[in-house]
């Protein structure tokens, strides 16, 4: 994959939103008196998913990113019981709630993985749901690492958007 310049560029972005227009579409045939309970419910938690990774990728933090990364899942999960709920009421079949609850397992385990690589790259590990600070090395031998930091800079710079 080449270098990514938007959060639209991620695969799981993508694969959210389209997820997202899924469930709308199957929400919209829910009886009306589901339209402003579970039909809305279902809407907003699967829209938000995206709309937080879009909302995160704008961070200049990287904790702030992986917060958004983490909502991300939290909606996820929030929509997986929706779409539960909706089963279970009959307004979903069998197939069709697998379908969408397979999709929504898929994007979970990527959110996962970003995550994980995030906090690499950050110098944490992540274990269920502890995050641990692990002592980042910024030098070798007391001596700093230029080639290191100046390929950091190099893709900070990179991925930045020109200045006027």
């Amino acid at each position: 994959m080449g270098k990514l310049s938007s959060f639209r560029d991620l695969n799981v972005y993508q694969k959210l939103k389209h997820l997202h227009l899924e469930v709308h579409k199957e929400s919209l045939g829910f009886p009306k008196l589901e339209t402003y309970e579970l039909g809305s419910q279902v809407r907003r938690s699967s829209n938000s998913a995206p709309a937080n990774l879009a909302e995160g990728w704008g961070s200049r933090h990287t904790n702030m990113y992986i917060e958004s990364i983490n909502r991300a899942l939290g909606e996820v999960r929030e929509t997986q019981h929706h779409l539960d709920v909706a089963k279970d009421k009959g307004y979903l079949s069998e197939g069709r709630f697998e379908c969408l609850d397979h999709g929504y397992d898929e994007c979970g385990r990527m959110l996962e993985g970003l995550h994980q690589s995030l906090s690499n790259w950050r110098g944490t590990t992540r274990t269920g749901s502890v995050v641990r600070e692990e002592v980042a090395e910024y030098r070798t031998n007391g001596e700093p690492d230029w080639n290191q930091m100046m390929e950091i800079t190099e893709d900070f710079e990179s991925a930045s958007p020109e200045s006027p």
